[in-house]
């Protein structure tokens, strides 16, 4: 029998049993559908991550106050305020092979209030170099510079969702909000930025200078910040620059034999834990889901093994008339393969369209990769062939006189 003539008679045989076959295919449908689906919104769910994440900046290493043991206690990061904005101008100057822009960082929530609207956001004291090291540019207006700095002049930048909160349509451009009863005026809006992977949003944002923000908000004469971002012209000298702030700071700060009073992080720590965490749920998503594909191989077999059963006499006619044992086990192993196929490509289709409407629902983004689909596809055929094989193999073993008898 020729390899058309063996499909048409598959194709025939599942045609006359279309719910069974719609329901052996069930199991395999499900199975490539959520393996599609997960994969589908896991990897989106990372390369979103890691958008996002990169958004917070170019190249960037942040340093926290903290990090040291007294009495045997070890404190952690942003434990003590050892960081100055002086280490931050230091590093500037002192490491500007590496060092692209440096800006120390404050943070505090306000109340800002302009006529009669009022808005509860989150203030952040930082260095004119704040657009530089966050990559993140003005969109209307200027941003403060050095001399609005030293002076702690009360001028600030706002985020658009601020802006469309206080403002509404009117230009906010050059007028004066009131942050804890003292007047700013308003030097410019950043650009949308929308939110970073926590689900933040990075548009509801006030930006002043940092020595404003210490008079002003913290009511205080020091000069220790919270952090300093650093921006990098390159991330190949990442680790070198990391160590050099290291030993900067050491010796600014005089430690000696201690150990450090500050935690230099760098955002590469933060994508590879991001990613590696997102990697792992979708591995495990993906085993959970695989499981429904073996239930499905499992189906398979038991229908194959239940058609061999029913079609013992016709196997018998067949045998009786010439077909060979190799023409019967193709003929099994056919019909569970298109099974499978089918059921594959059912699932790719179903599993495909179910990422994107959960995306489209959630505003989640969906990478549907080719090699997903190939990868799922060929899974379903190694099932048709793993879990047909041994029916398509016992009905090829049949004694054709025992099936010609069988009632």
């Amino acid at each position: 029998m020729n390899i058309f003539m063996m499909f048409k008679v598959v194709f025939r045989a599942l045609w006359r049993s279309k719910v069974r076959s719609a329901l052996t295919a069930l199991g395999i449908i499900v199975g490539i559908a959520a393996v599609i689906a997960v994969i589908a919104i896991g990897q989106g769910a990372s390369t979103e991550m890691q958008r996002s994440i990169n958004s917070m900046g170019h190249n960037l290493v942040m340093v926290f106050p903290g990090s040291m043991r007294f009495g045997g206690m070890h404190m952690g990061a942003g434990a003590r305020t050892t960081l100055t904005a002086e280490d931050g101008n230091r590093i500037a100057e002192e490491l500007s092979q590496y060092v692209m822009a440096v800006t120390p960082m404050l943070r505090s929530g306000v109340q800002v209030v302009y006529g009669a609207n009022n808005w509860a956001t989150t203030s952040n004291g930082v260095g004119p170099a704040f657009p530089d090291v966050r990559g993140w540019n003005i969109g209307e207006g200027s941003f403060f510079d050095e001399s609005d700095v030293r002076a702690g002049r009360r001028v600030l930048v706002i985020g658009r969702t601020v802006a469309e909160n206080l403002f509404g349509a009117e230009d906010p451009l050059g007028k004066t909000i009131r942050v804890k009863n003292m007047p700013f005026k308003v030097l410019g809006i950043m650009e949308k930025k929308g939110s970073n992977s926590m689900g933040q949003d990075q548009d509801d944002i006030v930006l002043m200078p940092y020595t404003t923000f210490k008079r002003v908000l913290q009511n205080s004469v020091f000069n220790n910040v919270n952090q300093l971002l650093i921006s990098l012209h390159s991330l190949d000298d990442l680790a070198t620059a990391k160590e050099e702030i290291t030993e900067l700071l050491r010796m600014r700060h005089k430690l000696g034999r201690k150990e450090n009073d500050f935690t230099v992080r760098d955002m590469t720590e933060v994508v590879e834990s991001v990613t590696s965490i997102s990697r792992l749920m979708t591995v495990l998503l993906g085993v959970v889901a695989s499981i429904s594909l073996v239930v499905g191989g499992i189906g398979i077999m038991n229908i194959m093994l239940v058609s061999v059963t029913e079609r013992t006499k016709e196997i018998g006619l067949r045998m009786a008339i010439g077909a060979k044992p190799m023409d019967i086990l193709m003929q099994f192993l056919l019909e569970s393969i298109v099974l499978s196929c089918a059921g594959g490509i059912i699932g790719v289709v179903l599993g495909a369209t179910g990422a994107t409407i959960v995306g489209n629902i959630n505003h989640w983004p969906i990478l549907i990769t080719e090699s997903s689909i190939v990868i799922s596809f060929t899974f379903s055929a190694l099932v048709g062939i793993f879990f047909g094989l041994y029916p398509a193999f016992r009905a090829s073993r049949l004694n054709p006189i025992e099936c010609l008898r069988y009632e």
